[in-house]
């Protein structure tokens, strides 16, 4: 199965106690093969890899494969502390059928480019299953473009790049550097903001986090540039800009983008990482928020959601004892003055 085309970076519903909710992410991944996604990446950064232990990102993907019955392609994130980790994780998805998978640059320590490359060609020998390159220079060391290059030509097990760092004029260097002397080298966008002008250029399709919440949409804007109606895809393209900046702007990364898929009908759970009480509440107004965007956009669930929350009267503020306290010592020391 070639990699290209909108692959969904979902999230992983908990279930109250915290833990994996097998029922709500077999329907999750079933709804997003219906809707027409291409292509599965479970243990994405929205999938929030990095706060499952091994076990349960082992588990997130031996779910979702056992759900999509090799229906489409799944690349599956790998992205482990070492490289023993790495090739236990690639062996362990090429035998639940995975097409690829995932890997970021090491994480935590700064290490060399040099050490950078050494590190993926070891893991591209010795590895079952084709390797695409995750550049997020935000949360992991980056994988410089000389290195991308001299991978690409070097090593057949690496078969593309998903490129996260925010960074056009990056992506479309890469696209110069890469694909005249490797054409079929996948080079995926990691962000929803620029993914029509990442097709534009010569990208291959993207890791599109928003997807998960309007896959509708995201199709179509890559079914509109297949077609040549790059108009629409413009139009669409702007239009949603507001809801992922939404969705990012939520608090604590996915938060936002569990809180919308909420608005399409799944039980996301509970948060994974704990939040503040303030936290809590910049969340709720930003759910409110989410539901009239995308109500506005015509989804009934969260139009409907809209209109509730707009009905719902505003509740005076919760005054702590401090704050009367506060206020009492005020008003004495202005009687007694």
């Amino acid at each position: 199965m070639k990699i290209k085309g909108i692959y969904t970076p979902n999230i992983v519903p908990f279930a109250r106690d915290g833990s994996v909710n097998e029922h709500e992410l077999r329907r999750l991944t079933s709804w997003l093969i219906d809707k027409g996604i291409h292509g599965l990446y479970p243990n994405g950064s929205t999938g929030e890899f990095i706060r499952l232990s091994f076990e349960e990102r082992l588990r997130v993907v031996r779910i979702m494969a056992s759900e999509n019955r090799g229906r489409i392609p799944i690349l599956a994130g790998a992205a482990e502390a070492n490289i023993d980790l790495v090739l236990k994780a690639c062996h362990a998805y090429a035998d639940l059928g995975c097409a690829a998978v995932s890997l970021t640059g090491p994480y935590y320590f700064k290490v060399s480019q040099e050490s950078i490359e050494h590190y993926f060609r070891e893991i591209a020998a010795r590895s079952p299953i084709d390797i695409l390159l995750y550049n997020i220079p935000q949360f992991s060391n980056e994988i410089s473009l000389p290195v991308v290059q001299r991978l690409a030509l070097d090593c057949p097990r690496i078969i593309g790049i998903k490129d996260s760092s925010r960074d056009f004029p990056r992506f479309c260097t890469l696209l110069a550097q890469i694909k005249p002397q490797r054409p079929d080298f996948v080079c995926f966008s990691g962000t929803e903001e620029i993914l029509f002008p990442s097709l534009m250029m010569g990208g291959d399709g993207g890791t599109i986090a928003s997807s998960s919440v309007i896959p509708e949409v995201i199709l179509k804007i890559y079914s509109d540039f297949q077609a040549g109606n790059y108009a629409e895809c413009r139009r669409v393209q702007l239009k949603i800009q507001e809801l992922i900046s939404t969705m990012f702007a939520a608090g604590n990364f996915p938060e936002g983008f569990r809180a919308a898929v909420a608005l399409r009908g799944f039980d996301p759970g509970p948060p994974r990482f704990p939040m503040s009480p303030q936290e809590q509440e910049h969340l709720e107004e930003a759910k409110g928020k989410l539901a009239c965007i995308l109500g506005d956009c015509g989804y009934a669930e969260a139009a409907k959601e809209c209109e509730l929350r707009r009905r719902k009267p505003v509740l005076a503020k919760k005054v702590s004892r401090d704050d009367v306290e506060k206020i009492v010592r005020a008003v004495i020391s202005k009687y007694q003055s």
